[in-house]
């Protein structure tokens, strides 16, 4: 793949679209490409000030708002790292993760400045408000002297204000350290993915030519995913970047309330997604009405009928103008899937890690096939390590130009995720068809061992218990040799539906003969749990299945 610049591609981006509008909080302010601009060139003041210089680290931590998008850039632009954390991590953690990463700057929301400590850090130089872009600590020089300096520089220098022709990003090569982004996993700590400036632009290119090419500077996007995981920051932010696009970000938990309202305001252009959030419309909105229509969905001119107006119901409902919905970050539930593909409701299954920051495959919607998650993207190879990888599920393993550079001071863990030839290591486990369309089974490290040896995918049992009226989420454990089903209820629709704590968990129960019927008798589900609260996630929604695990 011939690689331009990432950074000269927002420099050109930038200059073209400056006026237009380029990141809004949702309900609040909106900057323009000029507005942004000039917020990157002062923060790049101070990394002067502070001596700051290519390759030094640049911590950045808070809710999804327009100034992160601010800070992020200043840094990739001025050729610093960024390291973008996930605000939801606890303090401890911050504090662990700025050290680790040898930061020499941190970018920091309000709220959670509140919990931390500069003496818990003590390599950073400097802490900056990301909702004001005011300074909060220096070691530097004190603050007031510091700001002022920024202050008086910027005016000496742009006295008419920061023009279009001022801009000049740093150039970027190809194999340099473009950011190092913190997974969030699912199981033990988490790790420094180094990636280069070759993956970003990997994912710029399979964003412009295979998944969103008619995107443009017209276009708007609703911003639903973390910024500092991958999946959100590349595709509801720094493509759209450098395109001239606009990006709405919510700026608050993204329940399905406050996502269709914004959806409805903004009308935006294509939408990412995790599964959960269009699982939870379908079992609120559609499922009671799909049920009844049921019989008559597939009499042909009643049926089309029946589809059209679910199909455009739901359409409307996510705004009326979206190309698709892409999904990713999570299993997707087999009966949603379904129904949307019967309605011919325009969505797609993508496939990703953050180690490969993060597309690995993906698929038009009205190409994909039932259960995958789409075919590798033009600049990477996808093989299954298995005897028969059309019908034998085994690891996916990944090499190209998306695959990350390792782990940051981690060479022992760098060394176990690749193979002796030099695949990725995904640890995620599937088959692929004779068109190369990837079809996931579940994670390696979820799998567990049937009685006769069959391998279970609890992510497959979890998507039929996810069915049951009245169960939020599942999760699928071993336990004492047999199987059981940790369940989390919607209590609280049972008590508006006139029904107990106790009347609910005995209805659920007394549907698992049903839900057994529809899985193999090796996997069989032999107990239920009922959980008080929901299980305790990841940013991207999915379960932290380490701190369920029994065996």
């Amino acid at each position: 793949m011939k690689f331009n610049s990432v950074n000269k591609i927002l420099e050109s981006s930038f200059r073209s679209n400056w006026e237009r509008d380029a990141l809004s909080n949702y309900k609040g302010s909106t900057l323009t490409y000029r507005d942004v601009a000039t917020g990157i060139r002062r923060m790049q003041l101070l990394f002067e000030k502070c001596g700051i210089v290519k390759g030094d680290k640049i911590a950045v931590c808070s809710r999804n708002q327009a100034n992160w998008g601010v800070c992020f850039l200043a840094a990739l632009t001025y050729g610093a790292v960024p390291v973008p954390l996930l605000h939801e991590f606890k303090p401890e953690n911050i504090h662990y993760l700025v050290n680790h990463s040898d930061a020499r700057l941190l970018f920091v929301g309000d709220n959670i400045w509140e919990n931390l400590s500069e003496t818990e850090m003590p390599e950073l130089l400097a802490i900056v408000s990301v909702n004001s872009l005011n300074l909060l600590f220096s070691r530097v020089e004190p603050l007031q002297f510091l700001s002022e300096a920024i202050d008086m520089d910027f005016v000496r220098l742009y006295p008419g204000g920061l023009k279009p022709e001022d801009l000049s990003y740093y150039e970027d090569e190809a194999d340099e350290l473009a950011m190092i982004n913190y997974t969030s996993g699912t199981s033990g700590f988490s790790k420094g993915v180094m990636l280069s400036y070759r993956n970003l632009y990997a994912n710029l290119t399979a964003a412009r030519e295979e998944a969103e090419p008619q995107m443009s500077c017209e276009s708007e996007v609703v911003s639903l995913l973390p910024s500092a995981h991958m999946y959100g920051m590349m595709f509801e932010f720094l493509f759209e970047m450098t395109i001239g696009a606009h990006v709405y970000f919510l700026t608050r938990v993204p329940s399905p309330k406050v996502i269709l309202g914004a959806f409805a305001e903004v009308h935006p252009d294509i939408i990412i997604s995790v599964p959960l959030i269009i699982e939870k419309v379908y079992k609120s909105k559609l499922k009671p009405l799909a049920d009844r229509t049921q019989p008559f969905i597939k009499l042909p001119l009643l049926g089309q009928a029946i589809q059209k107006t679910f199909r455009d119901g739901l359409i409307e409902a996510f705004g009326g103008r979206f190309e698709e919905i892409i999904l990713g970050g999570a299993p997707f539930n087999p009966e949603v899937e379904a129904f949307l593909r019967t309605i011919h409701f325009p969505f797609t299954v993508g496939y990703g890690m953050t180690e490969c920051a993060p597309l690995v495959t993906y698929c038009k919607w009205y190409k994909t096939r039932k259960g995958s998650c789409g075919q590798p993207i033009k600049c990477c190879q996808v093989r299954i390590d298995s005897k028969n990888p059309h019908k034998i599920p085994g690891e996916i393993q990944i090499k190209g130009d998306n695959v990350f550079m390792g782990y940051y001071k981690n060479r022992q863990a760098t060394a176990a995720s690749f193979t002796n030839d030099n695949w990725l290591k995904t640890g995620d486990m599937g088959i692929i068809d004779a068109d190369g369309y990837v079809y996931l089974k579940g994670r390696s490290k979820c799998m567990i061992l049937g009685p006769s040896g069959q391998n279970i995918y609890p992510e497959e049992l979890e998507g039929v218990i996810n069915n049951v009226n009245y169960v939020v989420d599942s999760l699928v454990i071993e336990d004492d040799g047999g199987l059981t089903a940790l369940i989390f209820p919607d209590y609280r629709q049972a008590e508006m539906d006139g029904l107990s704590a106790e009347d609910l968990e005995t209805k659920i129960r007394d549907t698992m003969p049903e839900v057994n019927k529809k899985l193999p008798v090796y996997a069989n589900i032999r107990k239920i749990e009922f959980m008080p609260e929901d299980f305790e996630r990841t940013p991207k929604r999915s379960i932290k299945r380490y701190l369920y695990q029994r065996n």
